[in-house]
């Protein structure tokens, strides 16, 4: 770069190789993820794990784990921080992202329509990376204190999913490992998953 080109020659070595480590150290943990994926990709979230293996640009390739990160390894930092405080892995973050919103940051369910023609109101009011509803979000931050989080915010969300997560394994029992089930009581809410309303649903159990 011009930048090392204006640094004395030593040095400029020196920063060259900082830069080299950091990239191998980077396309390392990403290897060690797609490792860590295999497992999930043999559950019902197969497909929909293939997203796996701070910007709120989407990423140009959606469908590939490398792509997404290399692009943006913040994310790789804010989605495995996510996992050392929560305990939700790397990959299932990923899957409901792609799976609520496919990366769009400002993404909403679409309006429905008034006497045919006019834009009527939206379904819900969930927003953002991860759909999360307004009630939902307001609960997530009066109880983790981040009150300065959006849900337009890929490392906001991200840990939202793990305390989201947390929440569901030590209340209701829902493994925080296990994909599909993971994906259920996101979808339906963590008391609808125990009712089982999922059961009802046949486009979220063709998921």
């Amino acid at each position: 770069s011009s930048i090392r080109q204006d640094l004395p020659p030593g040095l400029s070595e020196l920063v060259a190789r900082a830069m080299a480590r950091e990239r191998g150290q980077r396309l390392q943990r990403i290897e060690q993820l797609r490792l860590e994926m295999r497992p999930f990709c043999k559950r019902r979230l197969a497909g929909l794990l293939l997203v796996s293996g701070c910007s709120a640009t989407k990423p140009r390739r959606v469908n590939d784990v490398c792509a997404i990160f290399d692009e943006k390894p913040d994310w790789l930092d804010d989605a495995q921080s996510s996992y050392q405080k929560w305990g939700v892995p790397v990959p299932i973050q990923l899957a409901v992202i792609h799976q609520e919103s496919g990366f769009e940051a400002d993404s909403r369910p679409p309006r429905g329509t008034f006497l045919w023609i006019f834009p009527g109101s939206r379904p819900s009011s969930a927003y953002g990376y991860g759909q999360i509803l307004d009630a939902t979000w307001d609960r997530y931050v009066e109880t983790s204190g981040s009150f300065f989080s959006d849900r337009d915010d890929f490392a906001d969300v991200t840990d939202f999913i793990g305390w989201y997560g947390s929440i569901g394994e030590r209340k209701y029992g829902i493994p925080k490992t296990d994909p599909y089930a993971f994906y259920l009581a996101y979808h339906e809410g963590h008391a609808g998953y125990v009712r089982g309303s999922y059961k009802r649903n046949s486009k979220l159990l063709a998921t």
